[in-house]
C-alpha cells in the first residue's frame, strides 16, 4: 500500500540527503519523497504555482517536514501560509529543524505546528528520529484529509 508522500522542505544538500537516507530505511520509496529547497519551492508545490503550476493540488502530503532557517521564504512563514488556506491547514506539519530558539518554539507553535523536532547531530539518533516520526505521521497519526478504507 503507498503511505503518501512526505513534503521535505529543506534547503541544505547535505541534510537533505541524510533525511533521504533515513527515508529508505524507514521504509518510504524515494517516489513518496518530494523535496523543497526553499519556502517559495515549498508554497509553489503545495498550491499548485510556481514550476508546479499544474500539480493536482487535491493530493496532499500526507505530512510536511519544514525547515525554518531558509532562503526565499522561511520556515515560520511558509507554515504560515500552509494554515491559514482552507486547502491545506489540516495537512500535519512538523518543524524538523536544528534552531533551538525559544521564540522559534513558540513561533511554530502559535502558527500551528503539529510537532518541533531538533534535528539531531548525531547520525544515528537522526535517522531514528525520522523512523519514529515517519511511522508516527505516515502509519498512526489519522488526518480528516485521508479517505477512510472503512466501509
Amino acid at each position: 500500500m503507498k503511505s503518501g508522500k512526505v513534503l521535505l522542505v529543506e534547503d541544505n544538500p547535505d541534510e537533505e540527503e541524510l533525511a533521504r537516507i533515513a527515508f529508505r530505511r524507514a521504509g518510504l520509496d524515494s517516489d513518496d519523497v518530494v523535496v523543497a529547497h526553499d519556502g517559495q519551492e515549498a508554497v509553489d508545490y503545495l498550491f499548485g504555482s510556481g514550476a508546479f503550476s499544474g500539480r493536482d493540488v487535491s493530493q496532499t502530503p500526507k505530512v510536511v517536514f519544514l525547515d525554518i532557517n531558509m532562503p526565499k521564504m522561511n520556515g515560520l512563514e511558509v507554515l504560515k501560509r500552509i494554515k491559514s488556506n482552507e486547502a491545506t491547514a489540516l495537512i500535519p506539519t512538523v518543524i524538523l529543524t536544528s534552531s533551538d530558539e525559544l521564540s522559534d518554539q513558540i513561533s511554530g507553535y502559535r502558527f500551528g505546528a503539529n510537532s518541533y523536532v531538533r534535528k539531531a547531530l548525531d547520525f544515528k539518533e537522526f535517522i531514528e528520529n525520522i523512523i519514529l516520526m515517519r511511522h508516527y505521521w505516515i502509519d498512526v497519526n489519522c488526518t480528516p484529509t485521508e479517505k477512510s478504507s472503512r466501509p
